[in-house]
């Protein structure tokens, strides 16, 4: 049976992002200022009325500024007899008088702050709460929560079973086209629900002694192709997102975008044992009288009622289920199994391309698959080493929690580059008399595929045209449950001279890092085997025939990446890169003809 679950959360904000400074009109800051605290709480009151007259219940996530109001305590406590919302608490929209006069600062993303303050701040807004409603929330979260602050709140107030916790790809894209303001990176994480682990919130749990004790959900459920090509705040399901993107009819201000998403989400059951799952998070911020992003507050309010509308449409159908954050984590961990991966097979749906993606995220890793480039994978990150980094105010990683990459094509340019170097990218080159042809130069469509714990994409053939030879040849990728690799394997369907041979060239060109710049490589080491080469920025090459492993060690993130094929006369290489392409190679050349078939694995460890 197929089962599609939606969150609609709502907070009360007070004092909402932007909003003072929009509603302000010229006057000098005031955050308690009367018409800004009554505007804000009206448009959390229609927020609320939008999801009741279509029949969905809502989670509350009382902010701290809201928990000094005693009209919006009172609201969320009707809606809680009445509806049945969950009473929850959020680390967002901490200013207020009551904050900025306690910690002296601006400062409003709680995973930027010292531990120090973590911990005062969580005491603060858990403990206001509880003398608010007589008892602790179940739910709560921000854009993003590390997992030092996840394991104090655990510690301290053990029903917290759920929160949100990150926001999809809101990485240097984010930030470059916020005009270079937005000094917050945190991508590299799950798309959808996931149980965090103690070491890294990024990195799903392997198991119950990883477990943070809480499901996470990510803020919002962005387009898994448009949000990772580009600005993730224009392609989500917040209605407001739509708008920002300029996806809309400017002359019925219809939104047929916003639909698609939710429906392409629902589609993901396909992949995922028959559940799927949508997120709608919104404060009143961007709806108030004034407007936003071009958008007159008509547009704004009618962008919402519509919005919410289809839901209740769906849920009336017996397509889809509201539950509130704690209800769903309650599901989730009766749904799912820690080394259950999250699979989405996702198309264009705003472009009007063919283009396909595939994501896949488990506890060992998380993978982008792009099928315009012959199947190439083109994100890479390496869950398995569980980095357990510290964040905020008096670490090494103050705005930036992003988990970082092996292979980012985005940051990191992929296959194609400018005129020298290389970009990061897993593909093969399939050579013949001294041409040679790229697989990421050949698109073709994938289809997913589960037996057991495998979950396989068999990609449509593809045929490469030499000068003196036709190839045509098909790939399947393989992921499998609690293993931290990915088999990737090419079978060699017709040559138009059957006897002839060609070389396949099994590559991945690698790095690490989290933004678009060069991390020192210079304590990376990489091995053929035995062999051993440290990376000196001198662009030298091991070669061996018969290589039983090829692979690097990159200290910084404590990971081993490694190739190893299934041919024992394949000849096994690594190749160190220069300063003006700072990467590392490491590949297989295997000789193949009509109807034979070879399997290389890229294989993720822990490196110590």
């Amino acid at each position: 049976m197929s089962e599609f679950i939606v969150n609609i959360i709502h907070r009360p904000e007070m004092v909402p992002e932007y909003a003072e400074k929009v509603t302000g009109h010229g006057k000098s800051e005031d955050l308690g200022r009367k018409a800004l605290l009554t505007e804000s709480l009206d448009i959390f009151k229609i927020q609320q009325e939008c999801a009741h007259k279509n029949g969905l219940k809502t989670t509350i996530q009382m902010t701290y500024a809201s928990l000094f109001n005693e009209e919006a305590i009172a609201l969320a406590k009707e809606h809680h007899e009445k509806y049945g919302d969950e009473i929850a608490l959020t680390l967002l929209g901490l200013p207020c008088e009551q904050f900025r006069e306690k910690y002296k600062t601006k400062d409003f993303c709680i995973w930027m702050f010292s531990m120090e303050d973590k911990k005062a701040i969580v005491k603060d807004v858990f403990e206001k709460f509880y003398e608010c409603f007589g008892f602790y929330p179940q739910s709560t979260g921000s854009y993003y929560m590390d997992a030092a602050l996840i394991n104090y709140i655990k510690e301290e107030y053990p029903m917290v079973k759920c929160a949100v916790a990150t926001c999809w790809e809101e990485g240097p894209k984010a930030y470059h086209t916020c005009n270079n303001s937005w000094y917050t990176l945190m991508d590299g994480g799950p798309w959808a629900p996931w149980i965090p682990s103690k070491q890294n919130t990024h990195a799903p749990a392997a198991n119950e002694a990883e477990d943070s004790g809480i499901v996470a959900i990510p803020h919002l459920s962005r387009d898994l192709l448009a949000c990772y090509d580009g600005n993730g705040s224009n392609f989500g399901t917040h209605p407001q997102n739509v708008l920002r993107g300029m996806i809309y009819n400017s002359k019925t201000w219809e939104m047929p975008y916003l639909y698609n998403l939710i429906d392409q989400y629902r589609y993901l059951e396909k992949f995922n044992n028959g559940y799927a799952y949508n997120m709608m998070f919104v404060g009143p911020g961007w709806m108030n009288k004034l407007g936003r992003w071009e958008a007159p507050y008509e547009l704004l309010l009618k962008s919402y009622e519509d919005g919410c509308a289809y839901y209740g449409k769906l849920k009336k159908e017996g397509k889809l289920i509201d539950m509130t954050m704690s209800e769903f984590a309650d599901y989730y961990r009766q749904k799912k199994h820690y080394s259950e991966p999250e699979c989405a097979l996702w198309r264009d749906i705003l472009y009007g391309s063919t283009k396909q993606l595939f994501w896949y995220c488990d506890p060992y890793l998380r993978a982008c698959v792009n099928m315009d480039q012959g199947g190439a994978i083109v994100d890479l990150r390496p869950y398995v080493s569980k980095l357990h980094w510290d964040y905020g105010i008096g670490t090494k990683h103050v705005q930036d929690v992003s988990y970082p990459f092996l292979i980012q094509e985005k940051y990191r340019a992929g296959y194609f580059t400018h005129y020298a170097g290389e970009g990061t990218i897993r593909s093969a080159k399939v050579c013949y008399n001294g041409e040679e042809v790229d697989l990421c130069l050949c698109r073709t469509k994938a289809h997913f595929s589960q037996d057991g714990t495998k979950r396989t994409l068999t990609l449509d053939p593809v045929e490469i045209n030499f000068a003196d030879l036709d190839v045509t040849i098909q790939t399947l990728i393989t992921f499998t449950e609690g293993e931290s690799d990915i088999r990737i394997t090419r079978k060699i369907l017709k040559m138009s001279k059957p006897d002839a041979k060609v070389t396949i060239n099994e590559y991945m060109v690698g790095c690490y890092g989290t933004t678009e710049y060069s991390e020192d490589m210079t304590s990376l080491t990489l091995h053929v085997d035995e062999e051993m080469l440290p990376y000196e920025y001198k662009c030298r090459e091991i070669h061996k025939n018969g290589a039983k492993s090829v692979c690097c060690v990159l200290p910084p993130i404590e990971t081993r990446v490694e190739m190893v094929s299934d041919r024992a006369d394949a000849e096994g290489y690594v190749k160190e890169g220069y300063a003006f392409s700072p990467m590392f190679t490491l590949g297989y050349q295997i000789e193949c003809k009509e109807n034979e078939e070879e399997t290389v694995w890229l294989k993720l460890q822990k490196a110590a």
